[in-house]
């Protein structure tokens, strides 16, 4: 699935979901660094904790963050899937 960020670095984030488990994480833009290790940590997750742990996590001033859109994304996931 590809999702488009909003209010972040990051312009999308492309991503698998295999038996409710995410792989092949993969954020477009933001900070290298720390969207590689999101993307690795979150890797192999049950997409339930994932949302859960990621939530409303924000960064800086802004209302939301890279790992919080990852969240989103996968919230709008599940529910495509119903």
């Amino acid at each position: 699935m590809r999702y488009k960020t909003s209010g972040v670095c990051s312009s999308a984030i492309d991503f698998d979901v295999v038996d409710n488990k995410l792989t092949n994480v993969k954020f477009t833009g933001g900070c290298n660094g720390n969207t590689q290790g999101v993307s690795l940590l979150a890797e192999g997750m049950d997409i339930d904790e994932v949302i859960s742990r990621l939530e409303g996590v924000k960064c800086g001033f802004r209302p939301t963050s890279c790992p919080d859109q990852l969240a989103r994304a996968l919230k709008q996931y599940k529910e495509s899937e119903m």
